[in-house]
């Protein structure tokens, strides 16, 4: 076998680094919550769900206070988590990037009258733990994991 046959993978084979898995699950998540705020049940007091604002009483899992804004924002982070697991660089900068937009968020949460028209979002309690827990996780994943391709059961070689 040839240097050029060992480095390369087999045809048909998909190779993923663990960051590449980490944004794309990360993203599935994101892309599943947001589905998931449109659902009755799913989401309490579903019947008060505003498209924008702290008037919303919807609750996510009975917890999270959404909107139909705050939905569509997960759903567009969940694309572009699902988009940018493609390749090891972009999987790094959605994680860290999104990680430093969670943190944001939680300084957001923590500084604006929950009751006030600025409340966009609309954010709560839960919401700024939540927040502080995937800014966190976000930005370690994106730091520690590394960006070495893995490669399926039987291929050989380095991508």
């Amino acid at each position: 076998m040839t240097y050029s046959q060992q480095t390369t993978p087999h045809a048909g084979s998909h190779t993923r680094s663990l960051i590449q898995i980490a944004a794309l699950a990360v993203g599935a998540v994101f892309l599943l919550v947001g589905v998931l705020g449109f659902i009755p049940g799913v989401t309490t007091d579903y019947d008060t769900l505003t498209f924008a604002g702290h008037h919303s009483d919807a609750k996510l899992l009975g917890l999270f206070q959404v909107s139909g804004l705050h939905n569509i924002v997960h759903l567009l982070f969940g694309v572009a988590g699902i988009v940018a697991a493609r390749a090891a660089a972009g999987s790094r900068a959605y994680l860290i990037g999104g990680g430093v937009i969670y943190l944001a968020l939680l300084v957001y949460g923590l500084i604006v009258d929950q009751t006030s028209s600025a409340n966009f979002v609309p954010v709560n309690t839960a919401d700024n733990w939540l927040h502080l827990g995937l800014g966190a996780g976000m930005i370690a994943l994106g730091a520690a994991l590394p960006r070495v391709a893995m490669h399926a059961p039987g291929s050989r070689g380095i991508v």
